[in-house]
């Protein structure tokens, strides 16, 4: 792939003055799943055959089993099945797995401990899934073995880690660091991963860091990794960041992905109050737990007002109050989404008097749109009271894919159903006066 060629390219540069490499260390991030499997394995074969003698090469993971898992079952039928396969010898005794080449090279595992790589002498170290390692104990341990190597390289190779990866930590920190500062060194750094402030259910991000997208994995294998790994609401978003966009989770900003924190201050007017006509919307948590209700209208200004009128634990109360609120107000709509958690309010509230608006799929999707042009536009139309529940709600929400558009996406954790309730109301009220309301988001 075009990604594995740049790699191997810039890290087999060769210094026309002295015929030797420019790079004595290589780090790689990656996302998983990408082909640096392939693109190692490629590197290592080099190594063996193209320097013109005898190569030592080691490689480790994780662990040494883990070493050990890899070479067997992907190592070692890329070898066997490629033009090179009948150069080489396959060792397999436990200990003492190698490549054996004609030529005399050898490409063996090592242990990812203190004392292993200390040998008389090495041309080439692979250090991969250097996020399990909390020190530089094993770089310690192969940089004496090559010190007397005319070509010697390094290569730490990974995905990100978690707080305790301070060795790989390190790397991508002076990676970063050197790139910025466009500084030239013998260190080469490649790094795919999508900016902290992307969104992480958007096909754009994972087209921006997963780039073996479109050549050896689709966007419908990514989209059923993140379904499944949102299944679970406490931390199946920051594997998703960690394994396929290639971030490091407690360093993301957790929260604001959709609409940033101070775009939506900004919009803040404790004093704001709504106009006659009002629109009303329910919604309700997966589990129940709790329901909200919104209100949308226009302010004296023309503005959009939202703003949260209820928020409380349970569900029981919500037709009661759905009622008192109708007795008050006169709404020029009360909102529901069927498809949603509050779907089941449908009946109660028409029992009890109240012609509910259901919405289609198109119309959750552009009541999103609405709210998130009239909260960002040029020209923020948007004004709300500043309610910690309505921006609790917003900081934990994501977007989920809706045909060609978005909705507001309920796998983060959060309750976001004070956000669902003001944008199902704000979609009702321009919905039943849209002639008077549609300008306003078009000034937006």
């Amino acid at each position: 792939m075009p990604w594995q060629r740049l790699v191997a390219d810039v890290a087999g540069e060769v210094n026309p003055d002295t015929g030797l490499l420019v790079y004595r260390d290589v780090v790689l991030t990656i996302p998983r799943q990408e082909g640096k499997t392939t693109l190692i394995l490629g590197v290592a074969v080099h190594r063996a055959l193209g320097f013109g003698g005898r190569q030592n090469i080691l490689y480790t993971a994780q662990t040494r089993i883990d070493a050990r898992k890899k070479w067997e079952d992907e190592h070692i039928p890329l070898l066997r099945d490629s033009p090179f396969g009948s150069l080489v010898r396959v060792r397999k005794t436990t200990g003492n797995e190698a490549f054996l080449w004609r030529n005399g090279s050898r490409h063996g595992l090592v242990s990812a401990t203190k004392k292993s790589g200390h040998g008389p002498t090495l041309d080439l170290g692979i250090i991969d899934e250097a996020f399990a390692h909390e020190d530089d104990r094993l770089e310690q341990a192969f940089r004496p073995a090559m010190i007397t190597r005319p070509q010697p390289q390094l290569w730490v190779v990974s995905t990100a880690g978690d707080r305790r990866s301070t060795y790989l930590r390190a790397k991508v920190r002076a990676g970063r660091a050197a790139v910025a500062a466009g500084a030239s060194g013998t260190t080469a750094y490649f790094e795919w991963s999508a900016p902290e402030d992307a969104d992480p259910l958007d096909p754009a991000t994972w087209r921006s860091c997963m780039p073996a997208l479109g050549y050896t994995i689709t966007e419908a294998a990514i989209r059923a990794e993140l379904d499944t790994m949102l299944a679970d609401p406490e931390q199946g978003l920051g594997l998703f960041r960690r394994a396929y966009l290639n971030q490091w989770p407690d360093e993301i900003h957790n929260g604001w992905a959709v609409i940033s924190r101070p775009a939506w201050e900004v919009l803040a007017d404790p004093d704001s109050t709504v106009l006659d006509p009002v629109a009303f919307a329910l919604d309700v948590t997966p589990d129940r737990s709790a329901g909200s209700i919104g209100v949308a209208g226009r302010r004296g200004d023309g503005a959009l007002h939202v703003e949260v009128t209820d928020h409380r634990p349970g569900t029981g109360w919500m037709v009661d109050r759905m009622v008192a609120l109708t007795d008050r107000w006169s709404p020029c709509a009360v909102v529901v989404d069927p498809a949603g958690p509050a779907g089941s309010l449908i009946a109660d509230l028409a029992a009890a008097g109240i012609e509910v608006v259901t919405t289609s799929a198109r119309d959750v999707a552009q009541a999103c749109g609405w709210i998130f042009d009239a909260a960002t536009g040029d020209r923020p139309v948007l004004r709300h009271r500043g309610q910690a529940e309505l921006a609790t709600a917003l900081a934990g929400a994501v977007r989920r894919p809706l045909g060609d558009a978005w909705a507001w996406s309920r796998r983060g954790g959060v309750d976001i159903s004070p956000l669902v309730a003001v944008t199902l109301a704000a979609w009702g009220h321009v919905n039943s006066a849209r002639a008077e309301l549609v300008p306003l988001f078009a000034r937006g």
